[in-house]
């Protein structure tokens, strides 16, 4: 959404760049190279206080069914080779015409960061790839509230060790979650997949996304209480 309140044909993602002047092209490594800054499944990553039994019940709540499993593993072949493509339609497209969020990925002297965007970028195509082919178990679980927790205050700029703000506010997060279930359906369609299985690939994709949202809301009470001393 556009600040004047309207949907133009490119959107804004969660996860904030500058310019469209500054845009870096990077491609996922190859199998075995290691992202930066990545750390799924790792010990690095701490348990969530969520349990597996709480997941279960937000699926239910979502709506999340096998038969979503099963598209939600089809968008993943069909997205494979178009990470590239969404992350830079995301963060180079819009948000970086939209002050407010575009200061999230610069200094606070309102400086790109170059080398912060470039590896973002690898972890954010990975992160389409986790959304679709990743066994939602405990190892799932933990790295969304390590993602939620790297735009909080307890841990945003940490993993890359730049100045920048100390968070990116939940409510800009939820907000384009609508803009990102949106732009990724012409992705999902790119390969030719009948009509209504598209439609059950976008579906799968945005309950998925209702799940990430709920996993994160409570990382940022929990790290508000903390910060304010509650």
């Amino acid at each position: 959404m556009d600040p004047d309140g309207k949907f133009p044909r490119s959107y804004v993602i969660v996860y904030i760049l500058p310019i469209e002047l500054e845009r870096e092209e990077t491609s996922l490594p190859n199998p075995g190279q290691k992202i930066p800054g990545y750390s799924y499944g790792t010990t690095e990553v701490k348990t969530s206080q969520v349990s597996l039994s709480d997941l279960e019940s937000l699926k239910v709540s979502a709506g999340f069914t096998e038969q979503d499993w099963q598209f939600l593993r089809l968008a993943g072949e069909v997205l494979a080779d178009q990470t590239e493509k969404i992350v830079n339609q995301w963060r180079s497209g819009i948000i970086a015409g939209i002050p407010h969020l575009a200061r999230h990925s610069r200094t606070l002297e309102g400086d790109p960061i170059p080398e912060y965007l470039a590896k973002s970028n690898l972890r954010f195509q990975q992160w389409i790839m986790d959304t679709c082919t990743k066994p939602y178990d405990q190892d799932w679980l933990n790295y969304q509230q390590e993602i939620a927790l790297r735009h909080t205050a307890a841990k945003k700029n940490q993993t890359d060790e730049v100045h920048s703000t100390s968070q990116v506010p939940l409510s800009d997060i939820i907000a384009f979650v609508a803009v990102m279930n949106e732009t990724i359906k012409p992705y999902l369609a790119a390969k030719g997949h009948a009509a209504e299985d598209i439609e059950k690939m976008h579906l799968a994709w945005c309950k998925s996304m209702q799940l990430q949202m709920a996993l994160w809301v409570p990382v940022y009470i929990d790290t508000s209480r903390t910060t304010s001393g509650l």
